[in-house]
Formats: C-alpha cells, sequence, structure tokens
C-alpha cells in the first residue's frame, strides 16, 4: 500500500472517530424524554463514555503493542460499529449505555495507527499526524450539525448519523496493513485491574465531584480510593518484568514533558467546550451575560472553531521545520492563554468573542497535532503506540479536569434562588484557563529534542520530506 493510500484510509478511520465524539452529546436534551432518561440519566451516559475513555486508553495501547496494532485497531472497530448500530437500531437507556461504553474503543484509534504510520511510512509521520488531526477536529463539528438535522423531524434519527461511517472505517481497516515491529510478551491482568478500578474511580471523582460537594464523604473517600490504588498500581508495575504500562517510561524527559504540556493544553481548549456553549447560549435579557445563540448557531461557533483547529494542525510540521518543535509546542500554550484572556476582557460583543474562540480553536489543533507526534518520536518504534497512548490519557485526564474546576467555579457563583450562573463564574473560569495553559507553555521550554545516536540519527530526528504535500 502506497503512502497516499495508507493516509486514506487512516483517516477514515479518524473520521469515524470525530463523527463519533461530535453527534450524541446534542442529541441527548431532545432524547432524553423519549428514552425517559432525566438530567441525570442524561449526565450518567456522559459519565459511561469518560469512564470508557479513561480505562480503554492505555488497555488497547499495550495491547496492540502486544499482539500487533492493525489486529487491536481491527476489534476497536468493530466494537465502536456494534455500538453505534446498537443504539440507532434498538434505541432505549440501556442500549444508550452499553453503546457509549462500546464507543469509548475509539479512544484506541490514534496510538493504533500512529503505531502503524510510523512504522509503514515514517518519512509522512509529521505530516501524517498533522493531517489526521485536522480530519478528527473536522469530523467532531460535522458529526454534531449532521445529527441536528437528521433529528429536527425524529430525535432518534440522529444516531444513525454514526451507523454508515463506522461500517465504512471498519472497511478501511481491512485495508490497512499491519506495523512491522516485532510482537509479544504478556499481558499483565492483576495492573490492568488495578489501573481500570483507579481510573474509573478518579473519573467518578472529577464527573460527580461538584454535584457530591467537593468536601462530601463520597468525593473524599472515592478520591482516597484513586489515590491509593493507583499507587498500588505504580508499585505493581515498577516490580514486574511485564509492565502494562512502563512507569519508567515517564522517565523520559521528553515523554514526561509532551504529557504534562498536554495535560495542560487540553484542561481548557477541550475542558471548557461544554462551558463554552452554555454563555453563547446564554440571555443577556435573562442573565446580563452571553450571546443568546439558538443550537443551530452554536454548531455553527463550534464548526467554526474546528475549522481553526484544522487550519492550526495543519500548519504546524511547516512551523516545527522553521522554528522548532519546542517555540511550536510553546505557542500553542501561549495561544491559548491568549484567546482566554480576551475572553476575560472582550465578551461583551458575538465578533469579539468569537475572534477569541477562534484563536482557542486555532491552539486546540497546534497543541493536539505537536502532542501527538513528539510522544510517539521520542520512544522507540516499538513503545510508539504505548507512548501515545500515555499521551491521550493526559489529554483526556486534562480535559476531564479543566471541565471539573470550570464546574466547581459555577457552583461557587451560582445564584442560590434561580441556579444562574454568574458572569463572575466566566470570569474565573477563562482566568484558570489562562493561568493552566501559561504553565504549559512554560512547560514546553524544557523540551529538548532527542539527540542523534551513534549509529546515525534517529528516526524522530530525520527533517519531513519537503515535498509531501500533506502539511
Amino acid at each position: 500500500m502506497s503512502s497516499s493510500a495508507l493516509l486514506g484510509a487512516m483517516a477514515v478511520v479518524v473520521l469515524c472517530s470525530g463523527i463519533v465524539q461530535g453527534y450524541l452529546t446534542p442529541l441527548l436534551p431532545a432524547l432524553g424524554p423519549r428514552l425517559h432518561l432525566s438530567s441525570v440519566g442524561q449526565n450518567t451516559i456522559y459519565l459511561l463514555s469518560q469512564l470508557a475513555f479513561a480505562v480503554m486508553t492505555p488497555l488497547l495501547s499495550r495491547l496492540g503493542d502486544l499482539y500487533g496494532h492493525r489486529r487491536l485497531l481491527r476489534i476497536a472497530l468493530g466494537m465502536v460499529a456494534g455500538g453505534s448500530l446498537l443504539m440507532a437500531a434498538w434505541p432505549s437507556a440501556a442500549t444508550l449505555a452499553v453503546g457509549v461504553v462500546l464507543q469509548g474503543a475509539l479512544v484506541g484509534f490514534f496510538p493504533l495507527l500512529v503505531g502503524i504510520l510510523r512504522s509503514r511510512a515514517p518519512e509522512r509521520n509529521r505530516a501524517g499526524i498533522s493531517l489526521l488531526v485536522g480530519v478528527l477536529l473536522i469530523a467532531i463539528g460535522v458529526g454534531g450539525l449532521v445529527a441536528g438535522v437528521l433529528s429536527e423531524r425524529h430525535p432518534a434519527a440522529g444516531l444513525w448519523t454514526a451507523v454508515p461511517v463506522a461500517a465504512l472505517a471498519v472497511v478501511a481497516g481491512l485495508l490497512l496493513p499491519d506495523s512491522d515491529v516485532p510482537h509479544g510478551g504478556r499481558f499483565h491482568f492483576g495492573a490492568a485491574a488495578l489501573l481500570t478500578t483507579g481510573l474509573v474511580a478518579l473519573v467518578l471523582v472529577l464527573a460527580q465531584g461538584a454535584a457530591w460537594g467537593w468536601a462530601s464523604m463520597p468525593t473524599l473517600g472515592l478520591a482516597l480510593v484513586a489515590v491509593v490504588v493507583l499507587a498500588a498500581w505504580v508499585t505493581v508495575e515498577r516490580r514486574s518484568a511485564h509492565p502494562l504500562v512502563s512507569v519508567r517510561m515517564l522517565s523520559n524527559p521528553g515523554l514526561a514533558v509532551v504529557s504534562g504540556y498536554t495535560f495542560c493544553a487540553a484542561f481548557g481548549t477541550i475542558g471548557f467546550l461544554g462551558a463554552n456553549a452554555l454563555f453563547l447560549g446564554a440571555s443577556p435579557t435573562d442573565t446580563g451575560y452571553g450571546m443568546g445563540l439558538g443550537p443551530q448557531a452554536i454548531a455553527t461557533v463550534s464548526l467554526g472553531m474546528v475549522g481553526a483547529g484544522c487550519a492550526g494542525s495543519t500548519l504546524t510540521p511547516r512551523l516545527a521545520r522553521r522554528a522548532g518543535d519546542r517555540a511550536v509546542l510553546a505557542a500553542g500554550g501561549l495561544l491559548a492563554a491568549l484567546g482566554f484572556l480576551g475572553m476575560v476582557f472582550c465578551h461583551d460583543t458575538l465578533p469579539s468573542y468569537l475572534v477569541c474562540a477562534l484563536v482557542v480553536g486555532l491552539a486546540t489543533g497546534v497543541f493536539e497535532s505537536i502532542g501527538r507526534t513528539l510522544s510517539a518520536e521520542v520512544v522507540d518504534e516499538h513503545q510508539t503506540a504505548l507512548a501515545v497512548g500515555i499521551n491521550e490519557l493526559a489529554l483526556s485526564l486534562g480535559a476531564a479536569i479543566g471541565a471539573a474546576v470550570t464546574g466547581a467555579f459555577f457552583a461557587a457563583h451560582a445564584d442560590s434562588g434561580s441556579g444562574r450562573i454568574a458572569l463572575s463564574g466566566y470570569l474565573w473560569s477563562w482566568s484558570c484557563c489562562a493561568l493552566v495553559a501559561v504553565l504549559g507553555a512554560a512547560l514546553a521550554l524544557r523540551y529538548r529534542s532527542p539527540r542523534p545516536t551513534a549509529a546515525g540519527p534517529a528516526p524522530q530526528a530525520v527533517p519531513q520530506a519537503p515535498g509531501t504535500g500533506l502539511a
């Protein structure tokens, strides 16, 4: 398979990932009453998807390195396609719950695809990753719009949005070659159980802490469980001859810096997305702030943001060749900080707010592209999927914690009578997102490109061929 055909098939798989991530959330408010799902039930569906993401990210990445990236990719594609069909053909509260858990396997797509790409077309690694990130971001926005159009007359019709795309992705997965890195080893089931338990406890705390109360016994007790179990997992992994996730990999300064940077960047750019929709939809007459936009207008703004993200992802390889990886890492963090600071001071009119939102969207494309690229390049080829998986986990946790912190600010600045969020809640949230983004930019300055080995330049140091045409 030529490198162009390889990237084309991968783009179809990533298109499926984006559509699945973008189509369900806009449908839930309308689907809820029809499926007898209360607001709490709808939040539970979202929580189940977040739990599936957190648990499956390291498991699928490790299994791919052990048993073959293509094999695990096909299994993940089958799970996503099956979950999408189940929800569309037999919509109910139960099938939605099972379906979103199966769809959680999409978190394995990127690590497994990058494992294949680095092995089969290393000369197109950077341009290929930037292309895939761009497709992912656009697909997330398009998925929401298509689902909205399909559900105008019947909300359940929107559930079919992902089915044909998932079927097409399964076909694309059958065409992809496997990576040629050696496979083998053993799967550590004990470590998997500890990691799963710890991550489930951690995500539950982040998702439900605001509802339960951050100082309540359930929150504090579950947080203690998460800390103890994850600490036990680290101990087991360090002593194991066949670790599930090599904790020692984080002693790699490059991977540690990139993962920390990804966490900080995702904290605001992804963690604030839900709150961004709330601000755009808030009525200035009722709240004194907001833009009073309807669902379609909000979806259009979201599509504009992912369009800016696609542009940022496309430009990243060129910028990295000219300015260097460290400069691009720092620029992504500073762009995000600039966008959120702009929201603090320029949120009164729609045009000024949109400019700030587009800057945040641009930063999202830059950090997602450069973070995924460097996490793949700072490790040996046989560890590629696992390293990218660690970076994906940092992204998921950063987004979850960012959303939780935003929720805490909103709860602290909500009117006790009406429940409406005061403008100060948004101001604190924007300021916090800007501060964490600056911390990410400062962390990026500690990044150092891997040095060439004695046998010649390391694979990650090979410059991108200028004639790829994908950047």
